[in-house]
């Protein structure tokens, strides 16, 4: 079968979504539970101080679990393992940028993990989940914390 690649960026010519990758790492603490999340910068505009999961784009040929390791330690500075898919959401409407399909992965890390923003986020701590509101989370983020209270 024949390609329809470009010849010049090697673009196979279908508008496929692109996938990301959010991890979800919790923690117990104060008799609540907290939730790794990062401040978000840049864009999309819309979502700019809010709290969302450090989470990113997958890199062409590279593992959705690498990649969701690898964007949170780019983003907190926190080591994860042993990643879990945990939700799916791919409301083509979802993000205002384009259609991306995030992957939530349950992520472990060390509890005593100091986080520090990194990449793209302006912030990253550990946030009481019961205290959110979702004017404070980033776009779809805070189904996630819902489906977490429950």
């Amino acid at each position: 079968m024949e390609s329809d690649a470009c010849d010049v960026c090697g673009r196979d010519g279908y508008s496929n979504p692109a996938v990301a990758v959010d991890a979800v790492a919790l923690r117990e603490a104060g008799g609540g539970i907290e939730a790794l999340l990062i401040r978000r910068g840049g864009e999309p505009e819309v979502w700019k101080g809010r709290w969302a999961f450090p989470g990113g784009f997958v890199d062409y040929g590279e593992d959705p679990e690498h990649a969701v390791l690898r964007e949170l330690e780019e983003e907190t500075g926190v080591d994860g393992y042993d990643p879990v898919a945990l939700a799916i959401q791919g409301d083509p409407d979802r993000d205002p940028r384009k259609h991306i399909i995030a992957l939530f992965y349950l992520v472990d890390v060390e509890s005593e993990a100091v986080p520090r923003s990194g990449d793209d986020a302006e912030d990253a701590a550990w946030v009481p989940i019961a205290e959110l509101t979702a004017d404070e989370v980033a776009g779809s983020h805070f189904r996630i914390i819902e489906m977490l209270r429950e």
